[in-house]
Protein backbone atom coordinates (compact mmCIF):
# COMPACT_ATOMS: atom_id res chain seq x y z
CA UNK A 1 0.00 0.00 0.00
CA UNK A 2 1.24 3.29 -1.15
CA UNK A 3 0.19 5.09 2.58
CA UNK A 4 -2.17 7.52 0.64
CA UNK A 5 -5.14 8.86 1.64
CA UNK A 6 -8.45 7.38 0.56
CA UNK A 7 -10.49 10.41 -0.40
CA UNK A 8 -13.75 10.97 1.88
CA UNK A 9 -17.13 9.75 -0.18
CA UNK A 10 -20.30 12.21 -0.27
CA UNK A 11 -22.21 10.05 2.54
CA UNK A 12 -18.66 11.01 4.94
CA UNK A 13 -18.53 13.96 3.81
CA UNK A 14 -22.26 15.33 4.32
CA UNK A 15 -22.24 13.53 7.99
CA UNK A 16 -19.24 15.88 9.06
CA UNK A 17 -21.16 18.76 7.52
CA UNK A 18 -23.80 17.76 9.40
CA UNK A 19 -21.97 17.21 12.53
CA UNK A 20 -21.11 20.58 13.25
CA UNK A 21 -24.30 22.73 14.46
CA UNK A 22 -23.22 25.76 12.98
CA UNK A 23 -22.52 24.18 9.56
CA UNK A 24 -25.62 21.88 9.86
CA UNK A 25 -27.45 25.00 10.20
CA UNK A 26 -26.32 26.62 7.17
CA UNK A 27 -28.24 23.07 5.39
CA UNK A 28 -25.36 22.41 2.76
CA UNK A 29 -25.58 19.42 0.89
CA UNK A 30 -22.98 17.81 -0.95
CA UNK A 31 -23.89 16.89 -4.70
CA UNK A 32 -20.37 16.36 -6.17
CA UNK A 33 -17.29 14.89 -4.65
CA UNK A 34 -14.63 14.59 -7.29
CA UNK A 35 -11.15 13.66 -6.04
CA UNK A 36 -9.52 13.01 -9.10
CA UNK A 37 -10.05 16.58 -10.07
CA UNK A 38 -9.78 18.04 -6.87
CA UNK A 39 -13.37 19.75 -7.09
CA UNK A 40 -16.09 19.31 -4.25
CA UNK A 41 -20.07 21.15 -4.85
CA UNK A 42 -22.83 21.95 -2.61
CA UNK A 43 -26.10 23.14 -2.75
CA UNK A 44 -27.37 25.48 -0.14
CA UNK A 45 -31.25 26.45 -0.16
CA UNK A 46 -32.47 30.35 0.67
CA UNK A 47 -33.91 30.39 4.45
CA UNK A 48 -35.57 33.25 6.08
CA UNK A 49 -32.17 33.79 8.66
CA UNK A 50 -30.17 34.35 5.79
CA UNK A 51 -31.82 37.70 4.63
CA UNK A 52 -29.98 40.89 4.20
CA UNK A 53 -33.62 42.50 4.70
CA UNK A 54 -37.18 40.62 6.26
CA UNK A 55 -38.83 39.62 3.64
CA UNK A 56 -36.53 40.71 0.45
CA UNK A 57 -35.20 37.18 -0.17
CA UNK A 58 -31.74 38.93 -0.74
CA UNK A 59 -28.72 36.97 0.74
CA UNK A 60 -26.89 38.28 3.08
CA UNK A 61 -22.69 38.62 2.94
CA UNK A 62 -22.45 37.41 5.87
CA UNK A 63 -23.55 33.61 4.96
CA UNK A 64 -22.49 33.88 1.91
CA UNK A 65 -18.81 34.26 3.27
CA UNK A 66 -19.25 31.49 5.48
CA UNK A 67 -20.56 28.82 3.26
CA UNK A 68 -17.18 30.10 0.86
CA UNK A 69 -15.28 29.23 3.77
CA UNK A 70 -16.90 25.90 4.64
CA UNK A 71 -16.99 24.70 1.20
CA UNK A 72 -13.45 25.61 0.74
CA UNK A 73 -12.42 23.64 3.62
CA UNK A 74 -13.92 20.40 2.52
CA UNK A 75 -12.33 20.22 -0.55
CA UNK A 76 -9.32 20.02 1.47
CA UNK A 77 -11.01 17.74 3.81
CA UNK A 78 -11.95 15.32 1.34
CA UNK A 79 -8.52 13.94 0.50
CA UNK A 80 -6.83 15.03 3.58
CA UNK A 81 -9.68 13.07 5.84
CA UNK A 82 -9.47 15.99 8.68
CA UNK A 83 -10.51 19.26 9.48
CA UNK A 84 -8.37 22.15 8.47
CA UNK A 85 -8.25 25.68 10.32
CA UNK A 86 -8.76 28.97 7.99
CA UNK A 87 -5.89 30.89 7.57
CA UNK A 88 -7.47 33.70 5.61
CA UNK A 89 -10.05 34.12 2.75
CA UNK A 90 -11.55 36.77 0.88
CA UNK A 91 -14.70 37.45 -1.23
CA UNK A 92 -15.55 39.08 -4.01
CA UNK A 93 -19.34 39.53 -4.53
CA UNK A 94 -20.16 40.14 -8.07
CA UNK A 95 -24.08 40.53 -8.04
CA UNK A 96 -26.69 39.80 -5.55
CA UNK A 97 -28.30 36.77 -4.68
CA UNK A 98 -32.14 37.09 -4.55
CA UNK A 99 -34.91 34.34 -4.13
CA UNK A 100 -32.64 31.42 -5.04
CA UNK A 101 -30.53 28.65 -4.00
CA UNK A 102 -27.00 28.39 -4.19
CA UNK A 103 -24.65 25.94 -6.28
CA UNK A 104 -21.00 26.41 -4.43
CA UNK A 105 -18.31 24.56 -6.37
CA UNK A 106 -14.74 24.71 -4.85
CA UNK A 107 -11.94 23.58 -6.93
CA UNK A 108 -8.22 23.00 -4.93
CA UNK A 109 -5.41 25.04 -6.44
CA UNK A 110 -2.68 23.26 -3.62
CA UNK A 111 -2.57 21.32 -0.38
CA UNK A 112 1.22 21.82 0.32
CA UNK A 113 2.64 20.36 3.53
CA UNK A 114 1.77 23.38 5.37
CA UNK A 115 -0.92 25.64 3.55
CA UNK A 116 -3.54 24.61 1.14
CA UNK A 117 -5.62 26.89 -1.39
CA UNK A 118 -8.96 26.75 -2.88
CA UNK A 119 -10.67 28.64 -4.84
CA UNK A 120 -14.87 28.76 -4.67
CA UNK A 121 -17.38 29.89 -7.30
CA UNK A 122 -20.54 30.88 -6.12
CA UNK A 123 -24.11 30.26 -8.93
CA UNK A 124 -27.51 30.90 -8.47
CA UNK A 125 -30.47 28.61 -9.63
CA UNK A 126 -29.57 29.96 -13.45
CA UNK A 127 -26.06 29.18 -12.90
CA UNK A 128 -24.95 33.46 -13.28
CA UNK A 129 -21.73 33.27 -11.05
CA UNK A 130 -22.72 35.42 -7.76
CA UNK A 131 -19.19 35.81 -5.68
CA UNK A 132 -16.24 34.39 -6.00
CA UNK A 133 -13.44 33.23 -2.61
CA UNK A 134 -9.75 32.38 -2.66
CA UNK A 135 -8.92 30.82 1.31
CA UNK A 136 -6.06 29.02 2.75
CA UNK A 137 -5.95 26.74 5.38
CA UNK A 138 -3.01 24.79 7.84
CA UNK A 139 -2.61 21.76 6.50
CA UNK A 140 0.09 21.27 8.88
CA UNK A 141 -0.67 18.30 10.96
CA UNK A 142 -0.24 18.64 14.55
Amino acid sequence: MSGRLVPLTKAELQAMLDHSPFIAFLGLTVTEADPANDQLTMTCAMRPEFERGAGTGQWHGGPLAAIIDTVGDYALIMTLRRGLPTINFRVDYLRPAIKTGLVITAKVRRAGKSVGVVDVDVFNDQKALLAVGRAAYSTLVN
